[in-house]
């Protein structure tokens, strides 16, 4: 029976927990919320859980242009959380996850004509593929990290032409910076990998406020 209860006491927790996280975050979908260990109730009677998975998936990065990039199977592990005794507030010493995009939502974000794909030629860059005043022109791109909350696609070097302002225009289709919106204060991206499927995001945090 106390097997039994504190399952169920689990279930009831965890869908409080997404709820209270959707809201708070104000996120479009609800997140999955798993917490780990045994006895929940023994954890929550000392207002401290061991862990807890959360994985949100359809997140977005800030619009520009009308364009936004989806966000897809983030993944975070939560250790140390504290909680209120209604689950009002939560709070974890530190996190870990991940979260991917795929090349398909980046072409989408770059707009009409344009494609965003793996690049073999170097280590985390992608290729991006288009035309510009009737010129195919491809560009490769680093990916990385900037402030901690920001994915940034900057060309190396712009394919040649002498028509005015060509680079500024190359750049409109090739660089491109995403803020990444819907992140707990104090969960921060650490590392970005270009793979052939898309880009691969290492999330981190410290004091990572899930609610209220």
């Amino acid at each position: 029976l106390f097997v039994a209860a504190d399952r169920i006491a689990v279930y009831v927790a965890e869908s409080k927990a997404a709820d209270k996280i959707k809201s708070s975050q104000g996120l479009a979908s609800t997140p999955n919320v798993s917490i780990k260990g045994f006895p929940f109730l023994t954890q929550v009677a000392a207002k401290e859980l061991d862990e807890v998975d959360v994985g949100v998936d359809g997140l977005t990065t800030d619009t520009v242009d009308g364009r936004s990039v989806r966000v897809t199977e983030l993944d975070a592990k939560l250790h140390n959380v504290r909680i209120s005794g209604s689950f009002s507030s939560a709070s974890a010493d530190r996190a870990t996850g991940s979260a991917h995009i795929s090349y398909a939502d980046l072409s989408q974000a770059a707009g009409p004509g344009v494609t965003v794909g793996y690049d073999s030629s170097g280590t985390n860059k992608v290729k991006i593929t288009g035309s510009l005043l009737g010129l195919s022109l491809t560009a490769h791109s680093q990916v990385s990290i900037v402030n901690g909350d920001t994915i940034r696609l900057h060309a190396d070097s712009v394919p040649g032409g002498s028509i005015p302002q060509w680079e500024d225009k190359v750049r409109e289709k090739a660089d491109m910076e995403r803020k990444i919106d819907g992140l707990p204060t104090g969960m921060r991206l650490e590392k970005v990998v270009a793979t052939k499927d898309g880009i691969d995001v290492s999330v981190t945090g410290n004091n990572v406020q899930l609610t209220g």
